[in-house]
């Protein structure tokens, strides 16, 4: 069963000057819709991140608007609910 909640980890392509990864995270919870995959959809406060996260927590990032290209190499940690 799939998490009600979960934490995007968006990753940076360019290194930190420590050597690290510069990191995002948004917190998303799950929504009554179900993405093109089938899979639920998650969402976070604003609605601008929308993200189908199947059972296996693989990450497909959803268009919440025009002119948008879905970011690469989302990870999604799930998160106590």
């Amino acid at each position: 069963m799939s998490a009600l909640r979960y934490a995007l980890v968006f990753t940076a392509g360019a290194d930190t000057e420590d050597g690290t990864r510069d990191e995002d995270v948004v917190v998303v919870e799950r929504t009554t819709a179900t993405g093109p995959g089938g899979h639920p959809v998650y969402t976070d406060p604003t609605g601008i991140i929308r993200a189908e996260i199947s059972a296996r927590d693989e990450v497909r990032v959803l268009a919440s608007g025009g002119h948008q290209e879905p970011p690469r190499g989302v990870v999604a940690r799930r998160l106590p609910s």
